[in-house]
């Protein structure tokens, strides 16, 4: 994974992660919902990642 990839995938997933458990925590259900929103775009985005670093790797051989 690239660097700013996987920076940019962690940093969603943290974000979202924080904006659920605050959600929850003062009773917003839509906060709670982007916060699972974010975490999902955090695992995409990381998947990605791995997905382009796979190929790069198959491209070698």
């Amino acid at each position: 994974m690239s660097d700013k990839g996987r920076n940019t995938a962690k940093a969603d997933q943290a974000k979202g992660k924080l904006k659920e458990t605050v959600g929850r925590a003062v009773g917003n259900e839509r906060m709670e919902a982007e916060g699972r929103g974010d975490q999902v775009k955090g695992d995409l985005r990381q998947a990605g990642e791995k997905a382009k670093d796979a190929a790069k790797h198959i491209r070698k051989d």
